[in-house]
């Protein structure tokens, strides 16, 4: 009997169109004689549809469809004649940002008992939140940047005081939201005119900003799987395109180059691998995870940037590459995802 997975891709966030992009070839990798795959959409205002049943030609979903009997808008009630989604053995939420990756959907899934790939409600919110990881990681050894986080009611009132704390951290320094992802939102700053303009637009996305210290060095990503005894990947290197490895930089230009297995020192991978574990502990990740790096041989050495509790799919992603560096095909990942979320899933009922 085939496993039946709903793949819900899209939703309320500035990474609407990376998700639609992420569960088309997900898709696209999963086996049709082991899965029956139903794609669910959610619009950007937050409803649920089916979507047609096939996409041409390979083209990314769209979000939508016919309303299904979940949620209409903002939670009001579907159409009497939604069409009803049926049942699932395992859910798989490629939705990244906001009311997605921030634990709102993984709570829906506990509340209902569904299994689900991914961490838990806990892991995604605090994965999702950078002021959040950065106390994690803190608390668990690893070095991060130096930040300070701005809530936009106190920019509203302390504009001044704020700006010249966050100017304190030096230049060029960088603004962003504190709840998003695919580098949406960031701004590199040189001067205070700049970190101020950083930070108006980092609050036009979320309603805490973070700004951080400059790093020097190079961009390393690394991948992690598993539950209870997570194994990491090799080490990718990113080379931006751009001044910086910005949404454009990840997404439309076409300069920007991946490097797996990237070109480090021995003591430089392994440490990187497992700071990679320890971060993913550190926010109780759960299923997978893309951690990133900052690298200065010659300066602070290792500096743990993020971590991604739901990293992309694309064709560009670097999660799936890490693990095919090591032997890993796509579709052998997406089996191990699965399992992994079936594993978990039947151990929280063991010791319910």
């Amino acid at each position: 009997m085939k496993t039946r997975v709903a793949l819900l891709f899209g939703g309320r966030s500035a990474e609407h169109e990376v998700s639609c992009v992420s569960a088309s070839h997900v898709a696209a990798a999963m086996d049709p004689d082991r899965y029956e795959v139903v794609p669910i959409g959610i619009t950007k205002t937050g409803e649920w549809v089916l979507p047609d049943p096939a996409v041409p030609g390979g083209r990314p979903f769209k979000a939508e469809g016919r309303p299904i009997s979940v949620f209409g808008p903002f939670g009001a009630p579907a159409p009497p004649d939604a069409a009803p989604p049926g049942e699932f053995d395992v859910v798989f939420p490629v939705l990244h940002g906001p009311f997605g990756e921030d634990g709102t959907i993984q709570g829906m899934l506990e509340m209902a008992g569904c299994p689900y790939v991914g961490s838990g409600v806990l892991g995604s919110a605090v994965g999702m939140d950078k002021a959040m990881m950065k106390t994690a990681f803190s608390a668990a050894g690893l070095s991060s940047a130096r930040a300070i986080t701005v809530r936009g009611a106190d920019w509203e009132r302390r504009r001044a005081e704020i700006l010249d704390q966050a100017c304190r951290l030096g230049f060029p320094s960088f603004t962003k939201p504190a709840n998003l992802g695919s580098s949406v939102g960031i701004s590199r700053c040189i001067d205070a005119d700049a970190v101020a303009a950083g930070i108006d637009l980092a609050l036009q996305f979320d309603t805490k900003a973070l700004v951080e210290e400059g790093i020097p060095g190079r961009e390393i990503e690394c991948a992690v799987l598993g539950n209870d005894d997570p194994e990491a990947s090799v080490c990718g290197e990113i080379i931006p395109g751009r001044e910086f490895y910005d949404y454009e930089a990840k997404y439309v230009e076409p300069s920007s180059k991946t490097i797996v297995p990237a070109d480090l020192p021995e003591d430089a991978s392994t440490l990187i691998r497992s700071y990679s574990i320890a971060a993913f502990r550190a926010v109780e990740a759960a299923g997978l995870a893309r951690v990133d790096f900052f690298y200065d041989q010659a300066g602070r050495g290792v500096v743990i940037n993020e971590i991604n509790t739901m990293p992309g799919f694309t064709e560009i992603s670097m999660f799936p590459k890490l693990w095919a560096a090591g032997g890993m095909s796509y579709p052998e990942l997406i089996d191990r995802l699965i399992d992994l979320a079936l594993e978990r899933h039947a151990a929280k009922r063991a010791g319910a």
